[in-house]
C-alpha cells in the first residue's frame, strides 16, 4: 500500500509537460510509496494539441477528463469545482498537487481547501504584479490557501516572504527549483524537426508564438505584433506556431501575415524550434523560460512578467506591443548572458516527492 495518495490536476498544455516530470519520478523511483490520480479539466483540451503531449511524453492518459473547454472564466471554474469536489470524494488523497495560474489551478485549490485536503501549490510565489491578469488573481488566491508553496526560484521566496506568508502557521515555503527546467532538460535528447517547417533558410531564424487575450483580444495589440514579425520577416526568418484561436482572430480581422504560420506543435517540436532558432519572441510564460534554458534571448510582447529574474539579467526584454520599440529591440546587438542557474539543480521532482511523503 502507497504512503500517500495525490491527485494531480491539469488543465493546459504547459501543465501537461510539468505534471509528466513528477509523474515520471513517481513512476520510477517512488511507485511503491505514491499513488497519484491524474485530472485533466479540459480547460485547454484540443486532441490534437493535448494527445500528442501524453504520447510523446510517455505519461498515462488521465483517469478523469472533465471536458469543460471553452466556456467563460467564471463559469469554467464553477463546472470544474462541481467535477472536482465528486472526484475528491470518490478518491480521498491525501493531497492535491496543482501547477501554475490557470482556472484548473484556482478550481482545484479551492475544492482541496473547502474539503480540508492538504494543497501543494507548483510554481508558488510568481508575480507579474498586474491584477488585470487573470493569472495572477489565480496565483495569489492560490498561494493563500496552500499549504507547501513550491517556489521555482529565489525571488518567487522573496515574494511570499514580502506579502508575510512566514506569519501564516499553515503554509510551509520551499524552494525547489523550476519543475520546466527539469522537463526540458530531459526532453531535449529527444527534440524533433516538426514536419510542417519547409522555409528554405533555417540557418537563422526567429521562433514567435502569439497567444495571450491581452494580445489576441486587443485587435491593435495584435496588428502591432503581427506587423512587426512581418518588418523582422523581410530580414530573417519568422516561424509561428500558430493557436487556432488566434489564427481566426486574424483571419477575421484581415490581418495581412507574410511570416511562416505553422500548425500548433508538440513539446518535443518546440524544443526543437527553441534550440535551432536565433531568437524568441513571444508573449508566452513559458516560452520565456524555455528561451533562458537553452540559452537565447527573448523578447516578450508584454508589459510585465513573472519572471523577473530574466529581465535582470538581459535576457529577456520587454517590448510591449509597439511596432518601433519591439523592432528597435530586435535590431540592439544582443549576447546572451549565462548569469547563474535562477532555477535549480534539474531535481525538482526529487524534493517535491520528498515533501509531500515528509509532510503527510
Amino acid at each position: 500500500m502507497s504512503n500517500i495518495k495525490i491527485l494531480t490536476i491539469i488543465g493546459a498544455r504547459p501543465q501537461i509537460i510539468k505534471a509528466a516530470t513528477l509523474s515520471r519520478r513517481i513512476k520510477n523511483h517512488y511507485s511503491s510509496k505514491v499513488e497519484e490520480v491524474l485530472v485533466h479539466t479540459g480547460q485547454h483540451y484540443d486532441d490534437n494539441m493535448s494527445a500528442v503531449f501524453f504520447k510523446d511524453m510517455d505519461i498515462p492518459k488521465p483517469k478523469y477528463n472533465l471536458g469543460l473547454g471553452g466556456l467563460s472564466q467564471s463559469a469554467m471554474t464553477g463546472r470544474m469545482m462541481e467535477g472536482l469536489e465528486e472526484i475528491c470524494l470518490k478518491e480521498k488523497p491525501d493531497w492535491v498537487v496543482v501547477y501554475g495560474d490557470t482556472n484548473s489551478t484556482l478550481a482545484g485549490s479551492l475544492v482541496a481547501s473547502k474539503l480540508q485536503i492538504k494543497l501543494a501549490h507548483v510554481e508558488a510565489g510568481l508575480r507579474s504584479h498586474n491584477m488585470n491578469m487573470p493569472e495572477e488573481v489565480n496565483r495569489i488566491l492560490t498561494d493563500r490557501i496552500s499549504n507547501l508553496l513550491f517556489c521555482p526560484s529565489a525571488l518567487a521566496v522573496k515574494n511570499l516572504e514580502t506579502e508575510g506568508f512566514k506569519n501564516f502557521p499553515n503554509a510551509k515555503i520551499k524552494n525547489v527549483g523550476d519543475i520546466m527546467y527539469e522537463g526540458a532538460m530531459h526532453f531535449s535528447k529527444q527534440s524533433r524537426k516538426p514536419a510542417e517547417l519547409n522555409h528554405p533558410d533555417l540557418d537563422n531564424y526567429v521562433l514567435a508564438t502569439i497567444h495571450r487575450a491581452e494580445t489576441t483580444d486587443n485587435i491593435e495589440n495584435l496588428k502591432s505584433v503581427v506587423e512587426a514579425l512581418n518588418t523582422i520577416n523581410e530580414s530573417k526568418p519568422v516561424i509561428v506556431p500558430i493557436h487556432p484561436r488566434t489564427r481566426s482572430i486574424i483571419k477575421d480581422n484581415n490581418i495581412e501575415v507574410s511570416f511562416q504560420v505553422i500548425n500548433p506543435v508538440g513539446y518535443l517540436e518546440m524544443i526543437w524550434l527553441i534550440q535551432n532558432c536565433s531568437l524568441v519572441i513571444t508573449d508566452s510564460g513559458g516560452l520565456q523560460k524555455e528561451a533562458y534554458f537553452f540559452e537565447k534571448c527573448c523578447l516578450t510582447t508584454r508589459t510585465e512578467t513573472e519572471w523577473v529574474e530574466l529581465v535582470e539579467s538581459s535576457n529577456n526584454v520587454l517590448v510591449a506591443y509597439e511596432v518601433n520599440k519591439i523592432l528597435s529591440a530586435f535590431n540592439a546587438p544582443r549576447k546572451f548572458n549565462p548569469s547563474g542557474k535562477f532555477y535549480g539543480d534539474g531535481n525538482t521532482s526529487e524534493l517535491i516527492i520528498k515533501a509531500l511523503i515528509a509532510a503527510k
